[in-house]
């Protein structure tokens, strides 16, 4: 089995990370890169920052923000939020993030998805997927923030995804999103079962058995949180320590050897 990962999620808005439930009602959760270094030191595996009202704003993603950030971090650094172009995602890059992440631009521009795999690599490109259930297992794709529908099947989306040349989905289950219930399993499962590309599951974690459920059960390579390590609940380093002892294969370096990937 592939090594999982623990991935921390920095949600900006006018510099600071905030975190609400169902993408509304947020609430200040902290200084961006202050909170990076700190994830970083416990041992997370990389970590999301998204400018999440960059694209319903219509601004750039904020540079100084991730340059900061970039700096005092040594993990693979994901960034999204406002990248419209080729040349946004240079400015990213050069701001020190290892991944770009798209996610309206990408409904909006499909081809952007194309010509950014090919100008960086597939695996510099992670498209994200807020999905919102609308029916018996049945998942649409907003965008904006969560603030639009788009009409899309997310399965549907997920496949063209991949097709177009995305490394990585970062799937999001908006009515999971801040719940604290656990993620969407059935959701995660099915995305994870119809791509070949690794699935970062995102929205619901409460406690650390929730990080068990959708690396086993929902079949994710990743997990992906905010709230519950923003809000000291729980640490990287516990939730790492607690799925280990299910049989979870985690980097950690701890106190007690955890084999990677069986070796």
């Amino acid at each position: 089995m592939l090594t999982k990962r623990i991935i921390p999620c920095l949600d900006v808005k006018e510099g600071r990370v905030v975190k609400g439930i169902q993408f509304v009602g947020l609430r200040d959760a902290g200084d961006p890169v202050e909170l990076a270094k700190k994830y970083c030191q416990e041992g997370a595996d990389e970590l999301v920052f998204l400018d999440i009202s960059a694209s319903h704003e219509g601004r750039k993603t904020m540079i100084d923000v991730i340059e900061r950030t970039a700096a005092h971090i040594t993990i693979p650094f994901t960034v999204g939020g406002g990248i419209n172009s080729i040349e946004d995602m240079k400015q990213i890059l050069r701001a020190g993030a290892d991944k770009i992440s798209l996610n309206t631009a990408a409904v909006l521009n499909p081809r952007l998805i194309q010509e950014g795999a090919s100008f960086f690599g597939s695996q510099c490109i992670v498209v994200a997927i807020d999905a919102k259930q609308t029916g018996p297992s049945t998942w649409e794709v907003f965008t904006h923030g969560g603030r639009k529908a788009t009409g899309l099947n997310v399965l549907d989306w997920a496949r063209e995804v991949e097709r177009l040349g995305a490394g990585e989905l970062l799937l999001t289950s908006m009515d999971d999103d801040g719940e604290k219930s656990g993620f969407g399993l059935e959701l995660t499962s099915l995305v994870s079962t119809t791509v070949g590309i690794p699935v970062i599951a995102s929205g619901g974690a409460g406690h650390v058995e929730h990080f068990v459920d959708v690396l086993t059960v929902g079949k994710a390579d990743a997990a992906l949180a905010a709230s519950i390590f923003h809000y000291e609940k729980t640490s990287i380093t516990a939730v790492k320590k607690f799925v280990m002892t299910k049989g979870v294969p985690v980097r950690y370096e701890g106190e007690t050897a955890i084999r990677e990937a069986e070796i």
